[in-house]
């Protein structure tokens, strides 16, 4: 079974981060730079929030609130679900699927240590049934025509 970890140790532990009262507009340039699509907010090592471009576009953008003005503070989503390194794959999509989210920052001593995303839980998810696959054939290919 794969864990959080698993995955961490594929993609490896970024964490890309910006304190409450940074803007929208600095999470946006660096999302953009990073290519990422969500920014912990993280003070004094403490996880506080989480930013993603959904939030900066129906909660500044489409309200036509000025990005370079508005706190993170006042767009993060304060209560954060998370996951741990020993959490299954199947816990991260639960908790995405049942509460319609994208990216989960990871814990571990209390520590944000990295992100999962969506994109990497079924890129993970695929690459185990192409892995059954495989096996599948192989043991089909090694077995036919044996009995007759």
């Amino acid at each position: 079974m794969i864990t959080v970890a698993g995955i961490m140790a594929k993609k490896g532990k970024l964490v890309y981060s910006l304190t409450s009262d940074d803007t929208v507009f600095a999470a946006l340039e660096m999302m953009k730079e990073k290519t990422v699509r969500s920014i912990v907010v993280i003070e004094d090592d403490q996880l506080l929030g989480i930013v993603s471009e959904r939030d900066c576009a129906l909660k500044v953008l489409l309200p036509a609130k000025s990005a370079k003005e508005v706190k993170l503070d006042k767009v993060m989503t304060k209560q954060v679900v998370t996951v741990g390194v020993n959490d299954t794959l199947e816990r991260c999509m639960h908790e995405m699927a049942s509460k319609n989210i994208r990216h989960l920052p990871v814990m571990d001593h209390g520590k944000v240590i990295g992100m999962v995303s969506i994109g990497d839980v079924v890129k993970e998810i695929m690459g185990q049934q192409e892995e059954h696959i495989k096996y599948l054939e192989s043991y089909i290919k090694g077995h036919s025509g044996s009995y007759y």
